[in-house]
């Protein structure tokens, strides 16, 4: 019996301990997450950088290499920015898909490839878009943990020249120091006065990611890059698209004499286009959207209806609620921060990247300011020439420059010589019955220097990045009519045409 009784007072005596035990883990854990939410980072950090998007992100990995304790801060609580999350990487996504169902119901029977139906899944079509988007966003938290780059989630602003402010996702708060601090915060969908976009009817580039049924009509208003690309997709699909742009040509970037030939391509394809025409009035109260235009000059007004409206009209850079008043951040009168030639704003220790700056809003344009920053920072010597980021449209055909297009070598009044191969004089390119497009070439006449290149043609994307690389290092067209390019491929065509510009080609 004693030894009974003394058994349970000894089991009643660890039952409170443990009770005690297991209260004092709730108090410690809810003082902790108490401090988590407004805390303030004790360690300052030599790079602080405000964005995750593709400038962002490659700039905390490559700060990282270079030994810099990094902190990367992202409000959308994945890495990739815009590009990655609502922009390039999706929209190439069904690109791609949209072009497999075109060349499946139009081409295939031409290769012998024939079969009674073929339908389209747009649900399956959404979520491979979605899964290559959650796959690379994931990819990027693995570099930032194999970089050892610290990650917060959340909106930062900045409070001092050396803090940022961050409302985190879930909630809470809390101050980021750092030694050095990197603004690339992106852009934003520029909106057009008068219109809405409620990312049902009326929607921006990330609404047309996601649209739940393949509309009948559907105008695209901007005959921009992302404009004449979503506009593919759906077309491509099966809406009827109409094109509505203020200026008199579609891609004002582009070579003149290779946007005519683009725009021919895409009226084949079905594509309609309302040049010189501006939106005077919107209406949505319907099952659709019906439109009021008239012409860029003034004149008599008309409608266009449809049942998906894309707002198209660019972007603009994203510095709204980051603090740059409060610091004295300078910023120009289209909203861009303005920096000098190592990124940096008036305010000592304080950078800016990509979008939010001056130059190509590009996100291969805003990953080499990011790198180049970086390196300046860390006392080394970075280097972007904006005249050498390569653009590219990609519809198909795809459209690819580099360098100065004809029209701006003519402003320049130097004297030139223009070389040109068709690709349908490419064996490559015959052989698999898609041969639509050509490579055009410009260099200086004296010395043979090349000023740009132009291609039209599937993979064209693919195919310009020679042209960038002899771009960089002053080679001349020579130089690539020399170098021995394998048969058959399309990249033949920039040979030939380099022959065309300072010699003769032989296939043509």
């Amino acid at each position: 019996m004693a030894m009974s009784s003394f058994g349970r007072r000894r089991a009643v005596t660890i039952s409170r301990d443990l009770c005690r035990l297991s209260d004092s883990i709730r108090v410690s854990a809810t003082l902790s997450s108490l401090f988590r939410s407004f805390s303030s980072g004790s360690e300052e950090n030599d790079v602080v950088v405000i964005g995750g998007g593709p400038g962002g992100y490659v700039a905390a990995i490559k700060a990282a290499q270079l030994g810099l304790k990094t902190t990367c801060i992202e409000k959308r609580g994945t890495l990739g920015g815009t590009c990655l999350n609502v922009g390039c990487i999706p929209s190439k996504a069904l690109l791609h898909s949209s072009h497999m169902y075109h060349e499946a119901k139009h081409a295939f029977a031409n290769h012998g490839v024939k079969f009674s139906n073929v339908e389209i899944d747009l649900p399956a079509m959404l979520a491979q878009k979605d899964k290559a988007v959650s796959n690379l966003t994931r990819g990027i938290e693995g570099l930032f943990k194999k970089n050892k780059v610290n990650y917060v989630k959340g909106y930062g602003k900045l409070t001092s020249p050396s803090e940022v402010s961050v409302d985190t996702i879930d909630g809470g708060s809390t101050i980021v120091k750092g030694k050095n601090i990197i603004i690339a915060t992106g852009s934003d969908v520029k909106s057009l006065p008068g219109v809405t976009i409620d990312e049902k009817k009326i929607v921006s580039s990330t609404g047309a990611l996601s649209l739940s049924e393949i509309p009948k009509k559907l105008v695209v208003i901007g005959a921009g890059y992302i404009g004449l690309e979503m506009g593919s997709v759906w077309g491509r699909l099966g809406s009827e698209i109409t094109v509505v742009e203020f200026a008199p040509d579609i891609v004002p970037s582009m070579d003149g004499e290779i946007r005519k030939q683009f725009q021919r391509s895409l009226e084949k394809q079905g594509v309609k286009f309302m040049l010189k025409t501006k939106v005077v009035g919107v209406d949505s109260s319907g099952a659709g959207v019906k439109l009021t235009l008239e012409p860029a000059a003034g004149g008599d007004q008309s409608t266009l209806e449809a049942d998906i409206v894309l707002v198209s009209a660019g972007r603009t850079p994203f510095t709204a609620g980051l603090g740059l008043d409060k610091i004295g951040v300078e910023i120009d009168k289209v909203g861009r921060i303005t920096v000098d030639e190592r990124f940096t704003t008036n305010v000592p220790g304080v950078y800016a990247i990509g979008d939010v700056i001056p130059g190509p809003m590009l996100a291969h344009k805003a990953e080499e300011d990011g790198v180049a920053c970086v390196e300046f920072i860390a006392g080394k010597e970075g280097h972007v020439d904006y005249d050498l980021v390569p653009g590219v449209v990609y519809t198909h055909p795809e459209v690819a420059s580099v360098g100065k297009t004809e029209e701006q070598v003519k402003t320049l009044g130097v004297e030139y010589r223009v070389g040109k191969f068709p690709f349908l004089a490419n064996s490559r390119a015959k052989a698999i019955d898609n041969a639509e497009g050509l490579v055009k070439i410009l260099a200086e006449k004296e010395t043979d220097k090349i000023l740009g290149v132009h291609i039209m043609s599937p993979n064209a994307g693919e195919l310009i990045h020679e042209a960038v690389l002899a771009l960089q290092y002053g080679a001349s067209s020579e130089d690539i009519a020399r170098t021995c390019h394998a048969h058959p491929t399309m990249s033949e065509a920039l040979k030939e045409a380099a022959m065309a510009t300072y010699d003769k080609p032989i296939h043509i």
